[in-house]
């Protein structure tokens, strides 16, 4: 039986919001175990966080940063959840941490034997994870994203700013890129980011925006049951 291949793009505000939460970690992990054992596999890739934003406000106290600098931090807090990841997955997931989603090997051997999840972090500046995830979801052959961090919904503005602000439960990726734009940024906020958009847009992929801190709003995407949270095709 062909194996699902389902890409995670693990926000680092669920992994490191300022404390590492394990205990969402631990919820996480049996869910995901659970679904590996229904022939589903699971490219997992990781944000940054608190982490980041912690040693770049450090050094910018320091000295000033150029964006590069900015983008090398993400960059490598990136990897350090990567390896928190692999370590609790680590019956599941390939020994190797994915770190150039460019690779010429052939990724899909990674899924040896009862390997159920390959683990993904930044690769170099410019690079943000969603454009990460974007690439990765084309060498695996995955359909869909499931973008998770601490949103539950799109909205069609800030809802910060805004009072009016309206949720949005479904969306093309012309309309949506309108919200983005079309520019990236070290440290960038925003749902899923405008060179990654425009990459998914290109290979029809779809992509769900939704409350990583619900498992149980997880589990119902899964399987493909009514849930919150954005999709974007």
């Amino acid at each position: 039986m062909k194996k699902e291949v389902i890409l995670i793009s693990l926000g680092g505000s669920l992994i490191v919001p300022e404390e590492i939460d394990w205990r969402f970690l631990k919820k996480f992990r049996e869910l995901i175990i659970g679904q590996i054992h229904k022939n589903k596999r699971f490219v997992i890739v990781t944000g940054g966080g608190s982490t980041t934003r912690k040693y770049q406000k450090a050094a910018g106290k320091v000295t000033k940063l150029t964006r590069d600098d900015l983008d090398w931090i993400g960059v490598h807090s990136t990897r350090l959840n990567a390896h928190l990841i692999k370590t609790i997955f680590r019956r599941y997931a390939h020994p190797r941490i994915n770190k150039n989603p460019r690779t010429k090997a052939d990724l899909r051997k990674h899924f040896a034997h009862e390997e159920g999840i390959v683990v993904a972090a930044g690769w170099r500046p410019g690079w943000s994870t969603d454009y990460v995830a974007t690439i990765l979801a084309e060498r695996f052959g995955a359909r869909m994203i499931i973008n998770l961090s601490n949103i539950k919904y799109v909205y069609d503005k800030d809802p910060k700013k805004h009072k009016d602000a309206k949720k949005i439960k479904e969306i093309s990726w012309k309309d949506f890129r309108k919200i983005v734009g079309n520019k990236w940024a070290p440290g960038l906020n925003m749902p899923f980011d405008p060179i990654a958009s425009k990459h998914a847009q290109g290979l029809g992929l779809k992509v769900i925006i939704a409350d990583g801190k619900n498992i149980k709003n997880l589990e119902k995407i899964f399987k493909g049951k009514k849930f919150q949270g954005t999709v974007v095709e």
